[in-house]
This record gives C-alpha cells, structure tokens and sequence, in this order.
C-alpha cells in the first residue's frame, strides 16, 4: 500500500504508516519518484519465495500472514510481520539499521534508526521466549541486528 496524498504533516504520515501503509507519498510528486517506490516495495515483497517459516516453537506463514507460537495465534501489526519477514529471510546476516529502515520500510520514510530499536523491542516481547535474554534476534553493538533461528 503507497498512500498518495497532500496531507504532509508528521502525524498523518506516522499514522497512515502505523496504520499499515507500505510507503506514504505527498504531493506534488513525480512518476519517476511512484515507480522507484512501487519496485522498491516489489522487490522487498519477493523475498526468497517461501510460504512459511520455522523457528523454535514459532512458524511465520507468509501467505496467510499469520503468525503461531505453539499452535496459538499471535497477532502482529503490518509492519511488525515485514520486519520478522526480513530478519527471517536474512536468517543469520548481519543487518544494519540502515539496511532494515530502507527495506522494510522503504526509502525517504520518517523512521529513525531508534524507531527501529523500538520495533525489534516490540517484537521480541511477542516472539521471545524471554525477552531480556533474546534468543533470536541478536543486537550487534553500534551496527544492527541478526535473526538466529535459536540452534
């Protein structure tokens, strides 16, 4: 979802991204600039073609974009599936903040390197079995994240 429109204030962009948009677009704006964002969404979307992943007790099913743990649904925001999405198709690579703000949200977008902390803090509480001593995702000092499947 690329929401297209004139409102250009912080608040509307924050919620319209809160609110599940892929990128968030004001006006005026060139074609050039839509098509760069449409593909740069394509290319996120494409991953590695899996439909589901597993780790620990937990499976990510891609196309039904649902989330379990144990069998027990677990609901995560839009934004918070794309994210594990990526770390889990970058399963083992080092990723840099930089790197997980312009893939999984896009480039030009109003998320700042600690808005990502905050996102990966969120989301260990759902996917951690004790957040305090996170077993998937690893943070790497001054640099980044890595996603270990746990073994």
């Amino acid at each position: 979802i690329i929401m297209l429109t004139a409102r250009d204030e912080e608040a509307d962009i924050v919620l319209g991204l809160k609110l599940g948009a892929d990128d968030y677009v004001t006006k005026p704006f060139s074609i050039k600039e839509l098509l760069a964002r449409s593909e740069a969404i394509l290319r996120r979307r494409k991953g590695d073609g899996r439909e589901q992943f597993e780790f620990g007790k937990c499976m990510l099913n891609v196309s039904a974009r649902t989330f379990q743990i144990s069998g027990r649904e677990v609901k995560l925001s839009p934004k918070e599936f794309e994210l594990l999405l990526f770390f889990l198709q970058n399963s083992g690579k080092a990723l840099s903040r930089d790197k997980i703000m312009n893939e999984v949200w896009g480039y030009g977008s109003l998320v700042t390197p600690r808005s990502i902390d905050r996102f990966v803090t969120t989301l260990r509480g759902k996917i951690e079995p004790d957040p305090a001593h996170p077993r998937f995702i690893e943070t790497l000092r001054d640099f980044g994240y890595r996603f270990s499947d746990g073994k």
